[in-house]
């Protein structure tokens, strides 16, 4: 007897087991695609029959599981039946791990979820392992690599379903070249992605998620494939039956260039033969085969393209493969080698579209825009398109001609990401996550918030009421860290894959926009002219999508709110346009953060040379993210003062960021500067810093000495609202060498953030700036450096002593001698002249005045007459005196 344990998840379907993998099958996460329910434990046990068989498991690419550090939510592999047996591996975020092979006859499958962040799962196959198909699952991170189908240059397995996953940093691009390509394919089949049996799909981000570039078969090899997205997938599908040699493929990662003198007139490649001939087609091709659209090349010498018949319903399109700006489109005519008859274009229309299905005709205004071409065949004319428009898929269709049509062209205009500070942030490729999208309601599971990627979603975000009101409804993104934001690009919603109900079709012709750091306290972008929320002009198409730009701003989450649509309704496909924080390019990778707890991958800890140059080690810190680097001394007179709507920044790349939760109470993030050396300064330092929240947040900087000793010299605590303030402090001069040490930490997990930025030490600034009164700045608790005592502190203005000792005035310095008299030689004289009942009680009364400034040497009575200066290790800070205690003393 057989008995299958498992145990069942919140919508009661069995979640573990025992399989045979005799016959391929499939483990998912409960509820896959759809968020996974919390607090699951679920163990599958997969075993081969023969004692020689090896199991092997292939992952869904769409895989996504909360992510810090697998530690609350992840899948784990053991090699053997049992959950002792070797770790294989243990996988989390969003990125499939690869083939997963045993070394015997079972293996052990556990997953297990927390009670927050539940992401779509992981979905998987299992089966007898056969040679190759471990090949069949891999992520390319690597700058250059070669892909090959398993087995190459042998055949290819049967019944494969293979993912391979390019993954480039940021500001990278990736070029895919072939080298060899050999798949089935049916013969009577002739056009482009005509695969019925075998074939390759190369998509623009993850595969099923991400556009769809192209989908090859046969001989011919593909043209070559260039990515900005961040992840360039393919995905290789074999049948039962014929077998071929498979594909061999180079890939090479590059530095994106991007110019600060931009301009988005580049030509797309016609003319060069950068665009192949398959990515040209036509509605027809004259019959004898001298006028075919790959002769529609802007001054190719042979002919043009000619359809079967002159009318305006013929066309000649162009795939550019990629979401492209479309800005100008140059005309030819030609001249028939056979015949020396002249034929050219004088007047087309533009259609465009982002899938090859959905068309729309250009217009200018309210009318379909009509281009005026040639008025000879040989003459290049040169239309601009007045609004430039977003488009994959480019149609000219000719509207009148001179003796017949014949046309020859290029297409002008850029990438979407070749503008400064325009790179996509994962929506259309998949990269960001379907849990950082969300919206204030959805109509159901066609249409909820992660459907509504550009271009890759085939349906898109609706939401659920049926009459909504304006400004009720959102659609929100959460980026994962902050990011500067300058645009938008915004397209229509339709009714699904397969489905044509136009009532389906749908789009947004007005809308705002709130930008959060942390998802509490939303601002929206606003219009200069008004001061009020701006309206943007949305879209006039469901396909066509539309670019808006603004003030670039910091944004973690980004919310779109509708206040016009379309008769269907509110539909939305949605790309955020932005960059990393400027001043945070950083040879370390950036934290990555779940909603309330914050990842940091990697951290580099820096050995210091004294011209600040690191050696870096990479530890790995949960969940605080703590920056390590060198501030060197800077000359600049004085740091400027930040305001509440962008992130100061510097080229320090200075940088201390810790997120309230649970994990993250009571402990402490940390930034050093290098060792200060003797007798430097005194410095002031400057910083700029946030500190918000109700989890009682302390912010404090310390000195540290040779010995790791430390002091405080500055401290703040408690909400002091999400914005940026500026914070100064005078680093006191010493004989000895000493670090700058500054720390955040919280004493509840509950909600906040410590942020801080633009450090500067300087030698330049006068110490009168370094402490004046600002709006902004709090009060500063300074204490001896042989103990350090607990203080508490409010938003007001701090004292504005230097913590240095100043110079007495002239008079102060002629009066000395009556502070720095010894009392017991006052007592002496007293009592020789007065008698001994005389003298004791004016030696008491002068030890009772004098008490107060015993230590005060050169200086000002009247302003510093309730402190005492102590110098200890050559620093010299101030320390209140309890004068009443001291006098008891003496």
């Amino acid at each position: 007897m057989c008995l299958t344990l498992g145990v069942r998840g919140d919508k009661g379907e069995v979640c573990g087991g025992t399989l045979d993998a005799s016959d391929a099958g499939y483990i998912t996460s409960p509820g896959y695609p759809l968020e996974y329910p919390p607090h699951q434990n679920c163990q599958w046990v997969i075993t081969a029959p023969e004692p020689s068989q090896r199991i092997v498991l292939n992952f869904n690419p769409h895989f996504e599981l909360e992510r810090l550090d697998c530690r609350y939510d992840f899948i784990e592999i053991r090699d053997g039946g049992s959950d002792s047996a070797e770790l294989l591996g243990k996988h989390c975020s969003n990125i499939a791990p690869p083939a997963i092979i045993s070394s015997g006859t079972a293996l052990h499958i556990k997953f297990v979820s927390d009670y927050a962040h539940q992401g779509a799962g992981f979905s998987l196959r299992y089966e007898i392992f056969k040679t190759g198909s471990e090949f069949c699952f891999r992520n390319f991170t690597s700058p250059s690599g070669v892909i090959e189908s398993p087995g190459f240059p042998d055949k290819y397995p049967h019944n494969l379903e293979c993912s391979y996953i390019i993954i480039t940093p940021p500001h990278m691009d990736v070029t895919l070249t072939f080298l060899t390509f050999d798949l089935e394919n049916d013969p009577l089949l002739s056009g482009e992605g005509d695969c019925k049996y075998d074939w390759l799909d190369v998509w623009d981000g993850l595969p099923q998620v991400g556009p769809l570039i192209g989908r090859y078969c046969g001989t011919k090899i593909p043209p070559e494939i260039k990515s900005s997205s961040g992840l360039l997938s393919l995905s290789f599908h074999t049948d039962m039956a014929v077998a071929k040699d498979g594909f061999s493929a180079r890939y090479n990662m590059t530095h994106k260039e991007v110019s600060d003198t931009f301009h988005c007139s580049t030509a797309f490649g016609l003319e060069s033969g950068k665009i192949s001939d398959d990515q040209i087609s036509a509605s027809s091709s004259f019959y004898d085969g001298r006028w075919s659209p790959r002769q529609a090349r802007l001054n190719n010498i042979d002919n043009a393209w000619t359809p079967s018949e002159d009318s305006t319903k013929e066309y000649i399109q162009v795939d550019l493969h990629f979401l492209k700006v479309l800005t100008g489109i140059a005309t030819q005519g030609a001249v028939s080698k056979e015949t020396q008859k002249s034929y050219y274009v004088s007047t087309f229309k533009l259609e465009v579209s982002t899938n090859g299905e959905d068309w729309m005709t250009y217009r200018y205004g309210k009318n379909h825009k009509v281009f005026h071409a040639n008025t000879d065949p040989y003459e290049v004319v040169l239309n601009r398109v007045p609004q430039p428009v977003l488009a994959r898929f480019v149609r000219i269709r000719p509207q009148v001609w001179k003796n017949g049509i014949a046309l020859r062209f290029e297409l002008y205009g850029c990438q979407i990401i070749d503008a400064p500070c325009s790179e996509m942030q994962g929506l259309l490729s998949g990269l960001l996550p379907d849990a950082q999208i969300s919206a204030s309601s959805a109509r159901d599971m066609l249409w909820s918030p992660g459907n509504a990627r550009l271009v890759g979603s085939h349906s898109g975000w609706f939401p659920g009421p049926a009459q909504p009101l304006a400004g009720e409804e959102w659609l929100q993104v959460d980026l994962g860290v902050p990011k500067t934001v300058g645009g938008i690009i915004t397209q229509g919603a339709r009714g699904g894959e397969g489905t044509s109900n136009t009532d389906n079709r749908a789009f947004v012709r007005k809308y705002r926009v709130a930008h959060s750091l942390d998802g509490k306290d939303w601002g929206f972008v606003m219009d200069s002219k008004t001061s009020l929320p701006k309206i943007f002009e949305g879209n006039t198409h469901y396909d066509t999508p539309e670019l808006r730009r603004f003030e670039e701003t910091l944004a973690q989450f980004i919310r779109i709110y509708p206040e016009r649509w379309s008769p269907a309704g509110i539909g939305m496909r949605v790309e955020i346009l932005g960059c990393d924080v400027p001043g945070k390019h950083m040879h370390t990778p950036l934290p990555t953060r779940d909603r309330n707890a914050l990842m940091c991958a990697r951290v580099c800890v820096c050995v210091y040379t004294p011209s600040c140059v690191c050696t870096c080690a990479y530890v790995y810190v949960l969940p605080i993210c703590v920056y390590t680097y060198c501030v060197p001394l800077t000359a600049s007179s004085q740091v400027s003062k930040p305001t509440t709507a962008f992130l100061p920044h510097t080229d320090l790349n200075s940088y201390l960021y810790i997120e309230a939760n649970p994990k993250t109470e009571r402990q402490r993030a940390r930034i050093l500067s290098p060792m200060v050396g003797p007798d430097t300064g005194p410095l002031c330092l400057l910083f700029s810093y946030q500190l918000w929240g109700e989890a009682q947040g302390t912010l404090r900087i310390l000195l540290r000495d040779a010995h790791h000793k430390e002091t405080l010299l500055w401290a703040l605590r408690g909400d002091q609202g999400p914005v940026w303030k500026e914070g100064r402090t005078i680093l006191p001069r010493s004989p000895k060498e000493f670090q700058v040490v500054m720390e955040g930490f919280f004493d509840h997990g509950t909600k906040g953030h410590i942020m801080i930025d633009n450090i500067h030490m300087s030698s330049g600034t006068p110490l009168e700036e370094c402490t004046r009164k600002s709006a902004d700045y709090t009060n500063i608790c300074t204490h001896t450096l042989t103990h350090i005592h607990t203080c508490e502190l409010s938003t007001a203005a701090p004292s504005s002593e230097p913590l240095e000792t100043r110079v007495s005035s002239s008079a102060d310095k002629d009066n000395s001698w009556l502070y720095t008299l010894d009392p017991i030689l006052v007592t002496i004289i007293v009592m020789s002249s007065l008698g001994v009942l005389l003298g004791a009680v004016c030696a008491g009364m002068l030890l009772y005045c004098t008490c107060s400034y015993s230590g005060l040497s050169s200086r000002s009575s009247t302003t510093l007459e309730n402190y005492n200066f102590e110098l200890y290790d050559g620093l010299k800070h101030k320390v209140k005196l309890n004068q009443q205690r001291c006098c008891t003393e003496a």
